[in-house]
């Protein structure tokens, strides 16, 4: 059985937002507010995004944005946190309208194609952008970085192992070096694609993957 690590905004705690009082109304749609902001920052990284950016995105005033949120870095944990929710729940829905591992794999990286393509390619990962912006010198955010790749080469791995279990993946592969090997290929493609290279060239990298599979 294969166990999926899924998250949801429901269950998700947002240390970083400021506490409201008791009876005191939200006064916007905070997932929509997070939603703007992530798209803010994707697209200028971190240290690039302004508040006056970001609160234009989020189609709040500053007084709002403080009232919500101790500052930006506050703003991007919790962006951060709804983008890997986000991305969990659709590869969960995905990858269950797959049966063998190597049609479950086979799904994932041609999502990986997709997502590394056109605007939201060249938008990239929030992960990937977090790696090389943040994480040097933000423990929090390291951490954060390592879990969510910790948690993708650990869904490569099980999908392997289902494979090789199943008969689609060949049995004699080494299951931890090929997840190590597909998860810097699907990072890659991320950083790839914000180079505008084309969807043809992208998928004849992901099909060159699948035949390690083989």
């Amino acid at each position: 059985m294969i166990v999926f690590y899924i998250s949801t905004m429901k269950t998700q705690t947002r240390p970083s937002i400021k506490p409201r009082g008791p009876g005191r109304p939200r006064e916007f749609d905070m997932d929509a507010a997070l939603d703007a902001a992530l798209i803010v920052f994707r697209e200028r990284g971190y240290h690039a995004a302004s508040l006056g950016e970001l609160g234009s995105a989020m189609k709040l005033t500053a007084g709002s944005i403080y009232k919500a949120f101790a500052d930006k870095r506050a703003i991007f944990l919790d962006a951060f946190a709804r983008y890997i929710a986000l991305r969990e729940s659709r590869l969960a829905t995905l990858l269950g309208d797959q049966r063998s591992g190597f049609g479950k794999l086979q799904a994932l990286l041609d999502d990986y194609v997709e997502q590394s393509c056109g605007v939201e390619g060249r938008r990239g990962c929030l992960v990937v952008g977090s790696a090389t912006e943040l994480a040097t010198f933000d423990a929090e955010m390291a951490g954060r970085v390592t879990a969510a790749l910790d948690r993708n080469e650990a869904r490569l791995l099980e999908l392997i192992r289902l494979g090789q279990a199943d008969g689609s993946i060949s049995a004699g592969l080494d299951a931890d070096a090929t997840a190590l090997t597909l998860l810097c290929l699907l990072q890659g493609l991320r950083v790839v694609g914000k180079t505008r290279r084309s969807r043809a060239e992208m998928k004849a990298a992901a099909g060159q993957a699948l035949r390690l599979l083989t």
